[in-house]
């Protein structure tokens, strides 16, 4: 990125428009081949109430080259290529898969993860755990909007509720009965997070007892052998969104727990959640987060498998959905300058009781509430609001059977996919793959070794150039999202302008990109089917 690309830059935010009052109106510029598109939205900072959990130290690394103002006086996009390494690395996690033995009978081999923020605190969240009471794993990535209360919710419920809609009966029956008796309950999720992820310990008994009431709700339903995997999904999703709609409206026990119901609430979230057994794979999405697999075909070339559709105005399937849902009357309301009713990008979203709520009943809940401006919580029903709800959470789920030329799945937030089109996502996860085997210097140690001999293998390994590659998948595509020119190639200068872009301006250029890639084990998947 040229000085005069980054002047433009800093003048472009001197003059940006501001509304007064609730936000700010943003124009966020996204690069798109040659072209520059303009969008509009709302963008809000959410404020964790006191004593709850915050992100703010997340990112510690980031915020410490990030200006924070476009009006500081010492205005500068520089940064060593250190520094750069260090911001895009602090989220990074990774996870390869063993069983006791030491040995991968999994089909999933090994999972990589990282996210890099544009709004302070980070919107976005992810899970990655292990079924213990049942089989698979599940990666979920999780893209909030007005604050990140309703993404960190998702974040640590969603997976639960799911593993509970896959339980036996007898499974759920023994969890009950540990639960009457005061005893210790079986885990039922092994969870893989990074150091940072937050939890709301404040409210973790109430979340607790509103999944025991689900399953108790699935023990009551008396139907063995239970639900199907995609219909476990579906129902998961539902009774999930529709726990935090009633925990705002339920009396809490103190003035924290009901702060962050309302928060939770009244923003929203978008989730992809896939559940990876064997050589079955099952993608639920509900929103505009995406996933892909990466398919290394038999001539050697590498393609493309999409699993999930964008959930929003360009969308057709999501507009005669909604159409249908809605008098005719509203068809020229339902969406405005491609949003839901003028708000919403997506058109499928956990919480955002704005879109679902009758006005009353919103009306009757703020009146009730605390200060709700000292939550952030934005008042404001749209024009055309006539039949609610407008939006849900119920996801669409995909069947995949996995093959052995699957290499790779890639879920990621909204974020990612409008700097980079799936077809890039998959060339660059191929290439790295690629760089990676052929990188790998050969340890077959000359005995005895002595330091020259390590001295000379270091060297070996350097001049490959495997120092200077990012050994974290999504870290390398998260470079490429934000520093990449014309010509595909990342430019140093322009990465390190995207980094170091005030809080008051990052959202015009970048959103909160989350990234998570799953590696496949091809040999195990051959066994299934040799078997």
């Amino acid at each position: 990125m040229s000085r005069t690309v980054s002047s433009w830059i800093l003048s472009s935010a001197k003059n940006s428009i501001v509304l007064q009052g609730k936000g700010r109106l943003y124009s966020i510029c996204i690069p798109n081949r040659n072209k520059i598109k303009w969008k509009l939205v709302f963008s809000k900072t959410h404020l964790y109430p006191a004593g709850s959990c915050s992100l703010d130290n997340t990112f510690s690394l980031k915020k410490a080259f990030r200006h924070t103002s476009t009006e500081e006086e010492h205005f500068s996009f520089q940064l060593s290529p250190s520094q750069i390494n260090d911001i895009l690395r602090a989220g990074e996690l990774s996870h390869k898969i063993l069983d006791l033995n030491g040995r991968n009978a999994n089909s999933v081999l090994r999972f990589e993860s990282n996210q890099l923020a544009s709004n302070t605190p980070i919107e976005d969240r992810r899970s990655a755990a292990t079924c213990l009471q049942t089989k698979g794993m599940m990666f979920g990535v999780f893209d909030g909007h007005a604050g990140s209360a309703c993404a960190q919710a998702v974040s640590e419920r969603l997976l639960h509720y799911i593993a509970v809609s896959l339980m036996s009966r007898q499974t759920l029956e023994e969890i009950e009965l540990a639960v009457e008796c005061m005893k210790p309950v079986l885990p039922i999720l092994q969870w893989h997070k990074h150091p940072n992820d937050v939890e709301y310990q404040e409210i973790t008994s109430q979340y607790f007892e509103n999944l025991r009431v689900y399953w108790q709700h699935l023990l009551d339903l008396d139907t063995e052998p239970g639900f199907s995997l995609e219909e476990a999904m579906i129902s998961a999703f539902k009774r999930l969104d529709s726990d935090i709609s009633l925990e705002v409206q339920a009396p809490q026990e103190n003035e924290l727990m009901r702060n962050i119901a309302l928060q939770v609430a009244f923003s929203g979230a978008t989730a992809c959640v896939a559940h990876i057994d064997g050589v079955h794979l099952h993608v639920a999405n509900t929103g505009d987060c995406r996933a892909i697999l990466g398919v290394h075909e038999e001539d050697g070339t590498w393609s493309t498998l999409p699993l999930t559709r964008d959930h929003n105005a360009f969308d057709e399937f999501e507009i005669r959905r909604l159409k249908r849902e809605h008098p005719r009357s509203e068809e020229k309301t339902l969406f405005v300058n491609d949003r839901l009713l003028g708000i919403l990008m997506p058109s499928r979203a956990f919480g955002d009781v704005q879109l679902k709520w009758s006005k009353e009943l919103q009306h009757s809940i703020l009146e009730n509430s605390c200060d709700v401006e000292a939550l952030n919580i934005y008042q404001y029903v749209p024009p055309n609001y006539h039949t609610p709800p407008y939006l849900t959470a119920e996801p669409e789920v995909t069947y995949h059977k996995l093959r052995s030329k699957d290499k790779f799945l890639v879920i990621a937030s909204d974020g990612l996919w409008e700097m980079l089109s799936n077809e890039k996502v998959v060339k660059l996860v191929a290439g790295h793959l690629t760089e990676l085997n052929v990188q790998k210097p050969q340890l077959a140690f000359e005995k005895p070794v002595n330091l020259g001999y390590m001295h000379s293998l270091l060297l070996q390994r350097k001049n490959r150039g495997i120092a200077s590659l990012d050994q974290n998948i999504a870290t390398h595509l998260i470079r490429h999202a934000i520093g990449s020119n014309e010509y595909g190639e990342v430019d140093q200068e322009k990465l390190a302008a995207m980094l170091t872009l005030p809080e008051d301006l990052a959202r015009m250029y970048r959103d909160d990109i989350t990234v998570t890639v799953v590696y496949f084990n091809s040999e195990t998947i051959e066994n299934y089917y040799r078997n």
